[in-house]
Parts: C-alpha cells; sequence; structure tokens
C-alpha cells in the first residue's frame, strides 16, 4: 500500500508542473524572444527608413512651395505692392505647417509679415527632439530674363511638428504591429508545442511513475501515437530497456546479500573471538602506560634533580672561587717581587680557567633544557670585539701578532645580544691563540645583507679533515694528543655553534693540518645606525713594518679613511729625508739607531706587557706606546693628540682629579667574610667608602642610619636574605631610587629574574672582576661625591 501511494504522490507531482518550467513554454519563450528581437530590429530599420523620408520631405515641400510662390513675390517685390505682399503671405500661411512668412524688398523694407502660433502636444519634445523645433526657409527673387538683378528675400518659417507628429503616427502603428504579430505568434507556438512535445512527455513520465519498482520486469512502457521512431519514442525505449538491467540487477542483489548475511554471521563469530584477545592487549597496554608514565615522573625528577644540582654546584663552586680570585687579584696589586708575581699570576689565570669551564658547563645545561633567552638590545659591536681582543690580549703567545681589522662601513650600532657575542668572539679567539704559537691571529668583521660576518684566521696547527666533522660536539678535540699537550675541555666550540643556531646563525670552518685555521660565524644581527665617519685628520704618517704583517693591514685601512697621507716602510733606511707628522712601528730594534736622526714622535706598537721601561722610554722621547692588538678608538686619539696638539698631559691630570674626587658610599650585604675582604678591597682601591652588613636585616637597621649610594645584595645570607631584604626597601618608600645589585654564586638563567622579581636593579655573577664591578659602578652611580 506504501509503495502504492508514493508511486500515485509521484505520478500527481510530475503531472503538477508549473507551465513555466514545462519545455513547450521554455521553446516558445526562445523562439519569440528571438522573434521578437528580430521583428523589432525590423520595425526600428523601417521606422529609420521612414524617418530619413520625411525628413527629406519637409525640405521638399517647402522647396516646391517656394517654387511656386517665387514669380508672383518677385512681381510684388518689383511693384512694391504691399496689399499683394499681404495676400501672398497670408496665402503661405495656409500650409498647416508654415508659422511664419515675410516678404522684404531689395532695400530691406519688409513688405509683409504674418505669423501664427505653433501647434503644442505632450509628445512635441520627440518630434523637437528628431526634427528641430523649426526651419527657415529663404527664397532670393528675381525675374527670369533679368537673373542678376535682385528684387527681394521671401522668408519662411516652418514648425516641423506638423511632419514629426505624422512620423511619430506611423511609427507607433508599425511597433504595434509588430507586438501583436510576436503576440500571435507565442500563442500558436505554446500549442504547436504542448500538442507535439509537452503532451506526450506527460504521458510518458505518467507512465513511469505508475510503474512498479519492486517488479521492472512486468512494467513496460506504451509508445505515444505518432512518436514511435522520434526522441520520445527512443526515451520509451531506453526505459524498456533499464526495467530489463533493473530487474536483473535486483536479482544479482538478493543473491549477493544472502550470501553477505551469511558471511557476517561467521564475521560475528570472527569478532567475538577477536574481542577476547583485544581485552587481554588492552590490559596489557594499560600496564604498559602506566610503566610508562612512572618513567616519565622518573625523568622528570631526574631533570628537577640535576637543575637543582647544577644550582647549588655553581653557588658552592662560584663561591670559594670568587674570594680565591679576589685576594688573588688583591694581592697582584700589591708590592711583590718577580717571582712572587708570576706565581701569582699563573694561580689567578688559572682560576679564570675553571671559571670559563663552569660557565661553558652551565650554557651546555641551558641548551639542553631550552632555557637560554636572547637579548635584543643595540649595542656596538666593533667595540665589542676590540675589547674582548684587548682582554684576551695576554694569552697570545710573544711571537703571534694578534689584530682586530673591522671593515670601516660596518654599522656603528647592531641589534642583537652582547652578551652572547661576546662570548662567540671570546670562544673563537681563545681557541685561535691556544693553538698558535707563531705568526698572526686575525680577527675580521664585516656586514652583509640583513647581519654581520666575523671570521677568526690563525696560522697555527690547523685541524684535519677527518677530524672538522666531530669538534662542534662537547667534549671532543681534534686528537688526544691535543688535550695532552694543549689542555681544554672541548666545551668552547660546541658551546659556540649552540650560540650560533640559537641566533638562526652558522658557524663554518675552513681548515689544513698545519696550515691555520679560519673560522666564519655569519649572525643575522640587523643594523641599528649606520657607521659613524669619524672627524677627518690632517698630516703625514709613516710606518716601519713587514708588508705581510697585521698592522700593516690595519694602518692600510683605516688611516687613509681618517684624510692621512699614509706610507708605509720596509727599513729605516728608506725614509731617508721624509719628515712624518708620526711614525708608527712595531720594530723595537730600529728605534734606538733611529731617534737620533728624527725628531718625530713614534707610536710603539708591542706584544701585551712588553712596554719599554722608563729610562728607555725617555731615551725614545717623543715616545707612546701601545698593546696589541691597537684598537680603532685608541690609534685615533693618539693620531689627534698628536698631529692637532691636545695637552694629554693635562688631559690626564684632570682624568685623575675626577677620579680623586669620586667617592661612592656603599653598603656591601654579605655574610661570608672571606667575599667581604675581596669586595671591600675591590671598592677601596677604586676610591669608594664602604660599610658591611652581614645579613638582610642589619642592612635595613644601617640603611635607616646612614645614606648609600648603592647597595651590593648578596642572596643567600641567614636571618633574612637578599630577596627579602630587597622587597622590604621597596615596599617602605623610603629610598624609591636606590640601586640594589644582587650579588650571586647562582648563575642560572631563572636567578636573574628571580633578583628582579624581588626589586633588584642589576645582577653580577660571582666570581667577578674588577673591571666588572666598576662598570656596575659607574652605571649606577655616574658622578658620586661625598
Amino acid at each position: 500500500m506504501l509503495a502504492q501511494r508514493t508511486e500515485r504522490e509521484t505520478g500527481s507531482g510530475l503531472m503538477d508542473i508549473k507551465f513555466t518550467n514545462r519545455l513547450s513554454y521554455k521553446q516558445a519563450r526562445l523562439t519569440v524572444l528571438v522573434g521578437f528581437i528580430l521583428g523589432t530590429l525590423l520595425s526600428l530599420i523601417q521606422i529609420g527608413m521612414d524617418y530619413a523620408s520625411e525628413d527629406a520631405s519637409i525640405n521638399r515641400e517647402m522647396q516646391a512651395l517656394l517654387k511656386i510662390s517665387h514669380n508672383p513675390a518677385s512681381r510684388i517685390a518689383y511693384n512694391i505692392d504691399a496689399e499683394l505682399a499681404q495676400e501672398l503671405t497670408g496665402g503661405l500661411l495656409q500650409s498647416p505647417a508654415i508659422t511664419r512668412a515675410w516678404l522684404i524688398d531689395n532695400n530691406e523694407t519688409v513688405l509683409a509679415d504674418v505669423h501664427r502660433p505653433r501647434q503644442e502636444s505632450s509628445y512635441r519634445f520627440i518630434s523637437d527632439f528628431l526634427f528641430g523645433e523649426s526651419r527657415q526657409f529663404q527664397d532670393p527673387l528675381f525675374f527670369s530674363h533679368m537673373p542678376d538683378e535682385y528684387l527681394g528675400t521671401l522668408y519662411l518659417e516652418v514648425d516641423t511638428f506638423a511632419f514629426g507628429n505624422r512620423f511619430l503616427e506611423r511609427a507607433e502603428i508599425t511597433l504595434l504591429n509588430g507586438f501583436v504579430r510576436s503576440l500571435v505568434l507565442t500563442c500558436i507556438l505554446l500549442a504547436l508545442f504542448y500538442f507535439m512535445l509537452t503532451q506526450p512527455l506527460v504521458r510518458v513520465i505518467s507512465a513511469l511513475a505508475k510503474s512498479n519498482t519492486r517488479h521492472p520486469a512486468q512494467s513496460k512502457l506504451s509508445f505515444p501515437p505518432g512518436h514511435e521512431h522520434d526522441e520520445i519514442g527512443v526515451l520509451v525505449k531506453v526505459a524498456n530497456q533499464q526495467f530489463v538491467s533493473m530487474s536483473t540487477e535486483i536479482q544479482q542483489r538478493r543473491n549477493a546479500e544472502n550470501r553477505l548475511t551469511d558471511y557476517l554471521n561467521e564475521l560475528e563469530n570472527i569478532v567475538s573471538a577477536r574481542t577476547l584477545e583485544l581485552k587481554a592487549s588492552n590490559t596489557r597496554l594499560s600496564q604498559s602506560n602506566e610503566e610508562l608514565e612512572q618513567a616519565r615522573r622518573q625523568a622528570l625528577d631526574m631533570a628537577q634533580a640535576r637543575a637543582a644540582f647544577l644550582a647549588n654546584m655553581s653557588h658552592e663552586i662560584r663561591t670559594p672561587l670568587n674570594g680565591l680570585l679576589g685576594m688573588i687579584a688583591l694581592c697582584l696589586d700589591s708590592p711583590l717581587n718577580a717571582e712572587q708575581r708570576q706565581q701569582l699570576s699563573i694561580a689567578h689565570d688559572s682560576g679564570k680557567v675553571l671559571v670559563e669551564l663552569l660557565n661553558d658547563i652551565l650554557d651546555l645545561s641551558k641548551f639542553d633544557a631550552g632555557q637560554l633567552e636572547l637579548e635584543r638590545i643595540p649595542f656596538d659591536m666593533g667595540a665589542l670585539v676590540e675589547d674582548t681582543a684587548n682582554l684576551l690580549s695576554q694569552n697570545a703567545a710573544p711571537n703571534v701578532e694578534l689584530t682586530c681589522l673591522i671593515d670601516p662601513q660596518f654599522p656603528s650600532m647592531v641589534l642583537g645580544d652582547p652578551t652572547r657575542v661576546r662570548q662567540i668572539v671570546s670562544n673563537l679567539l681563545s681557541n685561535a691563540l691556544k693553538f698558535t704559537r707563531f705568526g698572526r691571529v686575525d680577527v675580521r668583521l664585516g656586514a652583509y645583507t640583513g647581519g654581520v660576518r666575523l671570521e677568526v684566521c690563525d696560522t697555527g696547527i690547523g685541524i684535519p679533515r677527518e677530524a672538522q666533522v666531530r669538534i662542534f660536539q662537547p667534549f671532543t678535540q681534534a686528537g688526544a694528543g691535543i688535550t695532552r699537550q694543549y689542555g681544554g675541555t672541548g666545551l668552547g666550540l660546541a658551546l659556540t655553534n649552540n650560540l650560533c643556531e640559537a641566533m638562526q646563525g652558522r658557524l663554518s670552518i675552513s681548515s689544513e693540518a698545519g696550515f691555520g685555521s679560519q673560522f666564519c660565524a655569519e649572525l643575522p644581527l640587523p643594523t641599528h645606525s649606520l657607521a659613524v665617519p669619524a672627524e677627518r685628520l690632517r698630516g703625514r704618517i709613516a710606518a716601519i713594518s713587514n708588508a705581510a704583517s697585521g698592522l700593516a693591514e690595519l694602518l692600510e685601512t683605516v688611516l687613509p679613511d681618517w684624510g692621512l697621507d699614509y706610507q708605509r716602510y720596509d727599513s729605516p733606511d728608506e725614509l731617508n729625508s721624509a719628515a712624518p707628522d708620526l711614525l708608527i712601528t712595531d720594530n723595537l730594534d730600529c728605534l734606538f739607531s733611529l731617534r737620533p736622526q728624527i725628531t718625530t714622535p713614534i707610536l710603539l706598537v708591542t706584544a701585551y706587557g712588553n712596554f719599554l721601561p722608563g729610562e728607555q722610554a725617555a731615551q725614545l722621547a717623543p715616545l707612546q706606546q701601545q698593546a696589541r692588538p691597537l684598537a680603532r678608538n685608541a690609534l685615533y686619539q693618539t693620531l689627534r693628540r698628536t698631529l692637532i696638539g691636545n695637552d694629554s698631559t693635562h688631559l690626564s691630570a684632570h682624568h685623575g682629579a675626577l677620579l680623586s674626587e669620586r667617592r661612592a658610599r656603599i653598603l656591601l650585604v654579605e655574610d661570608n667574610p672571606v667575599n667581604q675582604l675581596v669586595a671591600k678591597g675591590m671598592l677601596a682601591k677604586l676610591g669608594c667608602e664602604v660599610n658591611i652588613a652581614a645579613h638582610g636585616a642589619e642592612a635595613l637597621e644601617q640603611l635607616h642610619a646612614t645614606p648609600f649610594d648603592l647597595v651590593l645584595m648578596d642572596c643567600n645570607m641567614p636571618v633574612m636574605d637578599g630577596y627579602e631584604a630587597s622587597r622590604r626597601i621597596r615596599q617602605s618608600g623610603h629610598w624609591p631610587d636606590l640601586p640594589i645589585v644582587a650579588l650571586t654564586a647562582n648563575a642560572m638563567p631563572e636567578e636573574r629574574e628571580r633578583c628582579r622579581a624581588a626589586g633588584m636593579n642589576d645582577y653580577l655573577a660571582k666570581p667577578f672582576r674588577r673591571e666588572e664591578l666598576l662598570a656596575l659602578i659607574d652605571h649606577w652611580v655616574p658622578l658620586t661625591a661625598t
């Protein structure tokens, strides 16, 4: 019953096709639309031709009327008969198109002038648009036997609406006829298409709707009369073939369903068996997940324990190291004999190596834990490279020339992390100085689009090609003999490579055993400010040096850029009669033979610690001495003082007076007696007054009693630690601008943030050097006096 009802509803729906959706309507609509467009185009063409004919007929009729009136008007003008002229123009005005007529003689006297109002209509604007509002015609008057004698002129003013109205009526009839023809054609085509196409299709659709879909083999459509061999007949034939195919396919599907039912029964049995196996597997998997979760928790606990261990070891190692290095530094400032000074210097250098090793291990742990954070601040990379090279120059062998070669166009400031960049420069340069005993070590700095390129080249022992692939791994060197002969842990290059990758840069090596090495670090540090040209100097500078020396290359690069006339000589004999304003040399042997011959000021460039003593320097006066590597700013100031004539003695005295007036009052909060002695000794040598507090509570008491310019705060102390003391200082509101600098032996990255959160302004890790302490005081107490 449901199937029969569905069939009835389907058949009824198909019979109720909307009129505008039927094929007969669509075909008739398209046919009539095309016919209507063609009829309209033909009507418009006919109207256009009629318009051209009507437009020409206006001129033709008026010319004919003027031709008829020519002879009478000529006689009237000849006789100057105003009465006849009035009759003639009045007669012309009887024409419906003429609204004015006037006649003048050869003396321009008006013999007659008649007119009447023009005809008004709502369609007049169309006529005026097509034919113009009015037209004027004139006929010069003369006798046919005297064509050269002018008698006067007959004027006619024509209202074109009489012709335009006639044209518009014909155009209206033409368009109306075309529309009626299209409408009749539409009705005829609708009837034809309905009986020839729509009605047979509706019968076929109705028969299809009534067919039995459950038994398609019993359903067979009959051909509509007269359509056995056309498209409709083909449709019926194809439908009957589909019924046969559907019957076959339904029978095949029934057979397949029977087989599928059998397969499903078998599958249920298999699934039941597999379900039992999966339950057992899930039980085993749950046990494995529990074991993995337990292993993960153990790994996290071990990572936390390692971090805590590194922090504790950093604190426990740095605290005695700070006392050890500080005491040695204080001893080195006291009077000592040569042997004692050498022994203490060796102990001090060994302690610094130990600090560097500790820093490298902590940095590697930061990489492993993903805790390394990079700053992005502007800094002068050229000055940073020169300062680092100057600090490391004491590690250079006596026969090694250390030179910093910086491109004159290198940016004044770049954006990046100056601490990590300094670490890269220090590691590469320390590595080059360690393995170079003779020749040169050059630090070259240049810029490329979007970054900087740092190259460290040496003439040392080189690295075999097979060892270059593993030197960037931690605790790895080129060979076992390297460690025994030169020392080191193999952490420096691994850490440098990690730092370059953290900055999205690249570290590469080019080396050959026995022929030196070249390390190149390309760092994407964008330019913050371009290079600032130095003030131009004037003068003649001569140099006595080897052409292959770093000094010669440096001078050839910078001196012409500063506007100086520069000339290099291989030996003193080549000077001859040259009289330079300044002589620069690194050849000490030639100075004593040269000084009696010339009085030119001399700049002697020597290795670190090889300055001439006072007596020998006095013999070569005027003499200035600078240690390698020669920094650009130091060289420029020396040239400026020499060439312009600044009173360097006065400047030094003024600078010394400023230092002597500088008295910063500092509160040192430290519980370790050794660290108290070290910090107090360093601060005293820097001209500072120091008060000591053993813990935070005592520091608060002293702050209430005495004003201080700076607080150096240890973090781990009894009674009250440095964090709590700093928080109370900030919360009190009595010292809002008092600088507090943390002194801590914990060098882990989270320690800096913890100090800032407690209200401290800066951070200094133990062990610290006097230069670092002085830089802090210069920053936070720039001009302090008692």
